[in-house]
């Protein structure tokens, strides 16, 4: 699956690519590289997930995605300056699940950035409203932790990325989503092995679909991020930089997406079919175990 509901992170990332001041990348230049993107890598990903801001309505208008690719709408509103990171996030009051099922979107995406600090609750509460409002809508709801340090894990240098997705998995996959996606362990640093064992650890308290994210993962270690992901119990990924980066500074984006970053997502989707856990097998488990609880 595909992600392309980065926002100002992309205005960034065109801006560094293309050598370009920030404020001349335009909103027009952003659409136009997500329906590139769309058109380009929607033929071979099951999903791609978009947000309203940039090119939603443009890309379901002009049947951008074959039907073999479902589109996922973001349904988060970041707290972000520009050209930093995100550093909170709400549920959007302008995306109305009801309609957007009703213009085909298929799932709704909600990211949480999870910290160790005194809104853990207030997060776990939006997670759960989200989910249920997906639910009631008939959405399939896909849940995006990201785990980040406090100032003072920070200065303190007490942080440790693996322990803390472990730690919001346990706190926020209960919530039950159609779909839970999260960091890489070690970023992807390591053998398939020890980033197997890792993965493990979340596999162990996630019982339900989990796919992986690229952010924080280098592109050339991606594909064995998500091979060890896979074998951990993962169903796949849902990543966006490590698909379409290489396209954004090139000289020719619709040739480097249709060429290089195609194959590097049809690569990736037969890792994912080799080791992936399929997504009806994780269904059927999920379903099992929570008849089994009730």
């Amino acid at each position: 699956m595909v992600a392309m509901d980065q926002r100002d992170s992309l205005r960034t990332m065109m801006a560094e690519r293309t050598g370009r001041d920030r404020d001349r990348v335009g909103d027009g230049d952003m659409t136009g590289f997500k329906l590139a993107v769309a058109r380009e890598l929607g033929p071979y990903a099951s999903a791609l997930l978009i947000d309203r801001h940039y090119g939603c309505d443009r890309m379901l208008a002009e049947r951008a995605l074959p039907d073999s690719c479902a589109p996922i709408l973001a349904a988060d509103a970041l707290t972000q300056e520009p050209g930093g990171p995100v550093t909170g996030t709400a549920i959007d009051q302008a995306v109305v699940p009801d309609a957007a099922a009703a213009d085909g979107i298929r799932a709704l995406k909600l990211l949480v950035i999870w910290q160790r600090d005194g809104l853990r609750a207030h997060r776990t509460e939006m997670a759960e409203r989200f989910v249920r409002m997906c639910r009631a809508a008939g959405l399939a709801s896909v849940l995006e932790p990201v785990a980040r340090p406090t100032p003072g894990e920070a200065a303190e240098g007490t942080f440790r990325l693996n322990d803390a997705i472990v730690e919001a998995a346990t706190e926020l996959a209960p919530l039950r989503p159609s779909l839970y996606k999260c960091q890489v362990p070690d970023g992807g640093k390591g053998t398939v092995e020890r980033i197997a064992a890792e993965a493990a650890r979340i596999h162990a308290v996630v019982d339900v679909p989990w796919v992986v994210l690229s952010q924080g993962v280098e592109p050339d270690d991606f594909p064995r991020a998500v091979e060890a992901a896979c074998r951990a119990g993962a169903s796949g990924f849902l990543a966006g930089r490590a698909l379409w980066t290489s396209a954004l500074g090139a000289p020719d984006p619709v040739a480097a997406l249709r060429g290089e970053c195609a194959e590097r997502l049809r690569l990736l989707g037969e890792i994912v079919d080799r080791h992936g856990r399929p997504w009806w097998s994780a269904v059927r488990e999920a379903h099992d175990a929570e008849g089994g609880a009730a």
